[in-house]
């Protein structure tokens, strides 16, 4: 059985296969961060905002009034 020799100089590597795959590996993020961002604002564009202003805070925050009726109507 014959080998036939090779010469290392003529073997043809894949050039970069890690600059593709890594390129591959961002456009895939990419991908997902973007299909997350449709999603998102799809499912949350219909729900309104909540108030934030701090006079809305305030009155939400603040102690419940004290009643209008007083002690002397009861018996």
């Amino acid at each position: 059985m014959s080998m036939r020799y090779i010469n290392p100089s003529r073997v043809e590597l894949p050039r970069r296969p890690l600059r593709r795959l890594g390129r591959e590996l961002v456009l895939l993020i990419l991908a997902k961060i973007a299909l997350l961002t449709l999603i998102w604002w799809v499912a949350m564009a219909s729900y309104e905002r909540p108030d934030t202003r701090p006079a809305a805070i305030e009155r939400l925050l603040a102690p419940a009034s004290a009643p209008s009726t007083s002690t002397t109507d009861h018996p």
